[in-house]
């Protein structure tokens, strides 16, 4: 995808595909027939630039969470390029992805799993030093981890347990910042919290951003959160991409279909409406990844499907303008 600015992205993915099987060797064994394959991500290009914020939105099953996964190396990539600094990552091993991930680091959806609740907050915070072999002249202090998530050193001695959610949050922020990192993957980063956690924790992200000069790729289902905190905003259907661009452009003229239908389930006032909500424009659910559509794998709920060229043929990019994409046939007609 291309960004204004023209500077060299901090993170690339390139025809990206992460493909699972379920247990391959053993399902042909004892039914004579190959495995389903899960097309979790497909063919999917995404640039992050330096000290960029990307907001990565899509319904549960679109494949948000394993295209960050793939970005940070902790799923293996099927085929296409991972790029970190320029630098090709995609299949790196030993010292190379020990490198990589020390400058790249993921804050879990769930706070309280992703904490081992056998160690204390200290020993939480100490832990990546220890796995990178971090001499002790070049750690922070676990004190000033937890200054810059704005949580007391107080809270060194405790366990996971015996924190709230928001501050399970963010300890695990304080844990990705440990290494001082230039990208950071936030998966769902305010699930679970209320109003007021929410605007704390996008506010505390906003500033380590500013502080630190990190790259953030957030991946929620909330569109409150990428409209506050995102620069750009990319849209995920079934394993593609399927619209990205500056966000308040994305937001205010979107260009494909499903993007469009996510947009009219947000809840907005309507005194004409006793519930408050507009009425939805996404029907259906969304198709298993064991068994894509053929051609736009959103053609089964569209609107605006021709049932001929959208069923047969996959849209190739095309550009709104300089900086919004979309992967539509139909996307004119969309716009009006």
């Amino acid at each position: 995808m291309s960004m204004e600015g023209k500077k060299a992205p901090r993170a690339e993915a390139r025809d990206l595909c992460v493909h699972f099987g379920q247990r391959a060797a053993g399902f042909a064994k004892f039914t004579g027939r190959r495995a389903p394959v899960v097309h979790a991500v497909d063919d999917v290009s995404l640039e992050i630039g330096p000290r960029e914020v990307v907001g990565l939105v899509g319904e549960s099953g679109s494949g948000k969470t394993t295209l960050g996964k793939a970005l940070l190396r902790l799923v293996p990539v099927t085929s296409g390029q991972v790029l970190f600094d320029g630098d090709d990552v995609s299949h790196s091993r030993g010292d190379q992805i020990r490198q990589f991930r020390r400058q790249a680091q993921m804050i879990f959806q769930d706070p309280h799993a992703s904490l081992s609740p056998r160690l204390t907050i200290s020993q939480l915070l100490e832990e990546p030093y220890r796995i990178h072999r971090i001499p002790e002249e070049d750690r922070t202090s676990v004190a000033h981890l937890l200054e810059t998530v704005e949580l007391s050193s107080e809270l060194a001695n405790k366990y996971p347990h015996e924190l709230s959610g928001g501050q399970a949050r963010r300890v695990g922020i304080a844990r990705a910042l440990a290494l001082h990192p230039k990208l950071l993957i936030a998966d769902e980063p305010t699930a679970g919290l209320d109003v007021s956690a929410i605007g704390n924790i996008l506010n505390l992200m906003n500033d380590i951003k500013d502080e630190y000069g990190i790259s953030y790729l957030i991946i929620t289902h909330d569109i409150g959160v990428v409209e506050y905190i995102a620069d750009r905003l990319a849209v995920m259907y079934l394993g593609n991409v399927v619209e990205v661009g500056p966000t308040e452009r994305v937001l205010d003229d979107a260009a494909h279909p499903y993007t469009r239908a996510l947009l009219s389930t947000v809840p907005k006032p309507d005194p004409r409406r006793k519930d408050g909500h507009a009425p939805s424009l996404l029907p259906g659910e969304i198709p298993s990844p064991k068994n894509p559509p053929s051609g736009c794998r959103f053609h089964t709920r569209c609107a605006y499907s021709d049932n001929g060229l959208c069923r047969t043929v996959m849209p190739k990019q095309e550009w709104v303008d300089e900086s919004h994409a979309v992967y539509c046939h139909r996307w004119r007609t969309v716009r009006g």
